[in-house]
């Protein structure tokens, strides 16, 4: 479905409800298999996140996630460890060109018995559940973190628990943080220091309920949304804690670079557009949050200031080459961009083309940071469907603030 983007009004004022954090459900889902008395509250509604409970609950010999990454990771250690059990393990054509082969090598150094059904180092797998003969590990800190984020939610359940040993510079800590975090929240011992992570085994937890705080990830294009709105703009979203384990809730202090303030209240926070927009270039590294990029180079182009990112590199392995797709897209507007494997640098523009149609690579994050644009010009989406991979509700909230959300015959 391809969508065209308008909008009457630069002023906004509405309250929306977020799902729960995809990040946090992908890591209690498995976990819940681990420790049955789990309960688990405001689950994330997304694709990835259906894809993953259907695979944790599939009994086929072949399981299929689709376009789902996290779950990707997450299950190749989760069936390694499972004792007894044999599945192929594969995805979408985009998901079978994504290399896993640091997280095999890492499980196979544990005893675990994984084999490349037809690329060497990529999906589809044959897993083959083994008891691991060893406790410790070593992985490249300096990938992405949920193959460190795999190893560390399967390893209360190994008998003699799981050391971790990070080579090199770690990359996205608050999403390791996260998963020790939520670990600790149900009584699994952990420590992180001097680049070991050690989790302690656990053989059973305490009847535990656990509420997921709602995504920031999808918070980040009503944060666009208001940077582009006029003075005195504001938004509520439900439901958010100030103190979060998720590593995009820098975006409360980003933003401010646009005028945009955050205040948070019990369940929520509130985002106005107090202030014109600092136009000196913004120089940032997203290492630890690099899936909030596209939305922030999105945010700067509309509002004509010029950016200089870093901390990139993940992007490169994503459901597309995002630094690549953004060149791509944000040129067609009139954007003057350069992107490296690593870091991407905007200068400010001073026109925005009008009724451009952005492709979105079968990548959510396309569709959803190019959406805010559309309160500058109109905007049309190409496969605009491929937001259900993390936030179902998207064109639905979208047209609840104000925007026209049309489909193109």
């Amino acid at each position: 479905m391809n969508l065209q983007l308008t909008t009457q009004s630069k002023s906004l004022n509405e309250s929306i409800i977020i799902s729960g954090s995809k990040s946090e459900s992908n890591r209690l889902l498995i976990l819940q298999k681990l420790y049955d008395n789990l309960k688990i509250e405001n689950l994330s509604d997304s694709d990835d996140s259906n894809h993953l409970l259907e695979a944790l609950t599939s009994q086929k010999e072949t399981v299929n996630i689709g376009h789902a990454g996290t779950a990707m990771r997450f299950l190749t250690a989760y069936f390694a460890c499972l004792e007894g059990r044999e599945v192929i393990l594969t995805g979408s054509e985009r998901m079978q060109n994504r290399p896993i082969g640091i997280l095999v090598d890492a499980l196979r150094s544990l005893g675990a018995k994984i084999e490349y059904v037809a690329k060497e180092g990529y999906p589809p797998l044959k897993i083959t559940g083994q008891k691991f003969e060893k406790n410790k590990v070593q992985i490249d800190g300096n990938v992405s973190s949920q193959y460190i984020s795999a190893l560390a939610l399967i390893a209360s359940s190994l008998e003699n628990g799981l050391e971790i040993e990070l080579i090199g510079k770690v990359t996205s800590v608050p999403y390791v943080n996260m998963t020790l975090s939520l670990l600790n929240e149900l009584g699994i011992s952990t420590t992180f220091k001097d680049n070991i992570i050690t989790v302690f085994y656990k053989e059973e937890l305490a009847s535990k309920e656990v509420v997921v705080e709602s995504d920031w990830s999808s918070a980040s294009y009503f944060y666009s949304l208001v940077a582009l709105s006029e003075l005195g703009s504001e938004i509520t979203l439900t439901a958010y804690k100030q103190n979060s384990l998720q590593g995009d809730s820098c975006l409360s202090e980003i933003y401010k670079h646009f005028g945009v303030t955050t205040n948070f209240k019990e369940h929520s926070i509130v985002l106005k557009k107090e202030k014109e927009t600092n136009k000196d270039v913004l120089n940032i590294d997203l290492k630890n949050a690099p899936d909030i990029a596209q939305t922030i180079a999105v945010t700067c182009f509309g509002l004509e200031v010029g950016c200089d990112l870093e901390g990139l590199h993940t992007l490169k392995i994503k459901e597309t080459d995002r630094l690549e797709a953004l060149k791509e897209e944000l040129t067609k507007f009139g954007a003057e961009i350069e992107v490296t494997n690593e870091t991407l640098h905007l200068k400010p523009s001073k026109e925005i083309a009008k009724n451009v149609t952005v492709k979105t690579y079968q990548d959510h994050r396309m569709a959803m940071a190019f959406a805010p644009l559309a309160l500058k010009v109109p905007v049309q989406i190409s496969e605009a469907m491929v937001v259900t991979k993390s936030y179902r509700s998207f064109w639905n909230d979208m047209k609840k603030i104000g925007m026209l959300v049309e489909e193109i015959k």
